[in-house]
């Protein structure tokens, strides 16, 4: 914005804008580890990026040629569970990793299959009530899910899946006690900011529509 003070000059208080060409836009978003039922009955598990969810309803951008994206096209339980920060080394080491055997043309370099993907993540796997696929049992927060719709999305490269959750599983340091409701000053989850791993800061307000305000906050920092 140019601004003009007594006197007639002109001063610039505008930060410059660049037009770029980013090779990604993961622009802080969170981080899951989606686990889903291989045809043989075993788990499959990988660290997806691109997820949010709109009331009872999860949705999930996933590559086309992955086993996740195979898996959920004909067995469509699943479950999210969301990594706190400190668990980022562990998602790390799935990044590289593949449930599909050979490894599809399209992966990146360096990645290799790997048929139990929990262990060599160092993460436990533990039963779902609903579904099939299991839980991880370190996240603080998991959500099995059924996947209701899976379709390609406008390049063909990806798939984009829509998931009706069922329940939802909360470490219980993370609940307001005597609620269902997630408590935002104990729940952290991992973030994924350009290929970088980052947890939140201290909180800036709240939305008006939250049911777990706490006094002293500032205005709100965006509804939700």
């Amino acid at each position: 914005m140019n601004t003009a003070p007594a006197g007639g000059t002109r001063t610039e208080t505008a930060a410059t804008h660049l037009e770029i060409a980013p090779s990604v836009l993961y622009f802080g978003t969170p981080v899951a580890l989606l686990s889903t039922e291989n045809e043989d009955g075993s788990a499959n598990l990988a660290p997806v990026s691109s997820a949010w969810a709109l009331g009872q309803t999860v949705v999930l951008g996933l590559g086309r040629e992955g086993q996740t994206a195979r898996n959920l096209a004909s067995r469509p339980g699943l479950v999210l569970s969301l990594p706190a920060p400190g668990l980022w080394p562990a998602v790390e080491r799935l990044a590289p990793l593949t449930g599909r055997d050979p490894v599809p043309p399209g992966k990146p370099a360096g990645c290799r299959y790997e048929p139990d993907k929990f262990a060599a993540a160092g993460l436990t796997a533990t039963p779902s009530r609903l579904v099939r696929p299991p839980r991880v049992a370190e996240c603080p927060l998991q959500l099995e899910a059924r996947a209701e719709r899976v379709r390609p999305d406008l390049s063909g490269d990806f798939v984009i899946v829509e998931a009706a959750v069922c329940t939802v599983h909360a470490d219980s340091r993370i609940v307001v006690p005597g609620t269902d409701h997630i408590d935002p000053a104990a729940w952290s989850p991992l973030v994924y900011n350009f290929r970088h791993y980052f947890g939140l800061g201290p909180e800036l307000g709240h939305s008006y529509r939250t049911r777990t305000p706490r006094g002293g906050d500032g205005p709100a920092a965006a509804a939700h």
